[in-house]
């Protein structure tokens, strides 16, 4: 895309112009020298969800009490499924809010690869999440069955050939465990033809979309995706630790078992049966009880995205990353910066990495420096990484160029120099 120049005032008509720019009222934004780019790793709060929250413990838990259970409660793991399946093109059955990312992982991996007894590779790639890696790894420990874990590598450190992928699913592969947008450099797979590469071996298809959901684009049934996973804190706007969900492909629920056989996964969990019979329908994949204030909290950032569209959001990510990038190799790139993302839309999420040797101490400079300073929150990934998110529902092209011109700032002055290296325990 072609950007008139890098003056303050493109951004300023982009915002004026752009016709998503009153959902950001939506939000929670109460100190306006904070520009705020971290919303793929925690999302603002909505409004909503605020006014929600206090009725619900008023009212619901304190008056309502126990009772509650019975008008509602009981179904928001489903009821809240439904509404991310209209996020991921599933039926509405196919979709269940419930435990972690990691803990829906771990049942989904130990499921699948039980049901492949006859094969031992379990395939991921290097740019996946290691908090992924790490569940398969402790997934096939513990089943004991001399599963192989191989990981595909990357020429660049952004990207995954397709040609290397292909190569690497065989007859041997029971499960392709990826994630659809990296989390470190954005590079986005192509779902369908992944899937498709995976299910003509004969390999079980299991995605994280836990960087995409919200942001980008899924069709789950057109693809005819096997199983995934995601969180909801990031795009959706769930809030800190809210529930995770699990996608399984109707047809293979009923042959599908996971490990954790708690309660809520049997088929009548009120009749306490001392022998457990699981559930004929996607709740067999539930545990215990689910935490029904943070499940509750999700509701409303899922109803805004639904209400904006995701085709929408996704036309507008295109183009402030677009600007980003435009902004950062006119402002950035003489000054040693890289670009470690896609620069190809079409295979790039909604965050944009740069990269340069002194990234977690400009980082701390932008988040850290003391006003009249405009701060600024991106995340950093070791090792060179500035993270930055666009959450296209309440981010401006106004905080994108503000933030790109302080990244300037800070190296140009060489500002980061008055910060250690110094980790916190979050980064």
């Amino acid at each position: 895309m072609i950007f008139p120049s890098t003056s303050p005032d493109v951004a300023k008509k982009l915002d004026q112009e752009d016709d998503l720019s009153h959902f950001r009222d939506q939000f929670v934004i109460e100190d306006p020298n904070l520009i705020y780019l971290d919303g793929n790793s925690l999302g603002r709060l909505p409004i909503r969800t605020m006014n929600l929250m206090g009725e619900v413990i008023e009212k619901a838990w304190g008056n309502r009490l126990i009772r509650s259970w019975n008008e509602g409660w009981i179904d928001v793991p489903m009821r809240l499924g439904a509404k991310i399946a209209q996020l991921i093109g599933a039926q509405d059955n196919e979709v269940l809010v419930t435990d972690s990312t990691s803990t829906n992982l771990f049942k989904l991996v130990i499921a699948a690869l039980r049901s492949q007894s006859n094969r031992n590779a379990v395939l991921s790639d290097v740019l996946n999440f290691p908090s992924d890696l790490h569940i398969l790894e402790g997934a096939i420990d513990l089943l004991g069955a001399g599963h192989k874990l191989r990981l595909i590598p990357s020429q660049d450190g952004i990207s995954i050939s397709s040609n290397s992928l292909e190569r690497e699913i065989d007859d041997k592969t029971a499960l392709v465990c990826l994630t659809h947008v990296a989390f470190k450099s954005a590079y986005m797979y192509d779902l369908a033809r992944v899937t498709e590469l995976a299910q003509n071996a004969g390999a079980l298809m299991l995605w994280d979309l836990s960087h995409s959901v919200g942001a980008v684009p899924i069709n789950m049934a057109e693809a005819n995706v096997d199983l995934a996973v995601g969180c909801t804190y990031k795009y959706l706007n769930g809030g800190p630790g809210s529930p995770a969900f699990l996608y399984i492909r109707h047809d293979l629920q009923e042959q599908l078992m996971q490990p954790i056989w708690g309660w809520f996964a049997s088929q009548d969990p009120f009749a306490f049966n001392l022998s457990f019979s699981p559930s004929s329908t996607i709740s067999r994949f539930r545990v215990g009880t689910m935490p029904m204030l943070s499940a509750l909290a999700l509701e409303p950032g899922l109803d805004l995205i639904i209400e904006v569209g995701i085709d929408r959001l996704r036309e507008k990510s295109v183009h402030q990353t677009e600007y980003l990038i435009y902004l950062s190799d006119q402002w950035l790139a003489p000054l040693g910066v890289k670009l470690g993302s896609p620069r190809d839309a079409s295979v790039r999420g909604s965050h944009v990495a740069l990269r340069h040797p002194e990234s977690f101490r400009i980082c701390r400079a932008l988040i850290e420096s003391p006003p009249p300073e405009i701060q600024v929150i991106p995340d950093f990934r070791a090792p060179d990484c500035i993270r930055l998110g666009i959450a296209p529902i309440y981010t401006s092209y106004t905080d994108i160029h503000i933030a790109i011109a302080r990244i300037r700032e800070i190296i140009e002055d060489e500002l980061y120099l008055h910060y250690t290296d110094e980790r916190q325990a979050v980064t």
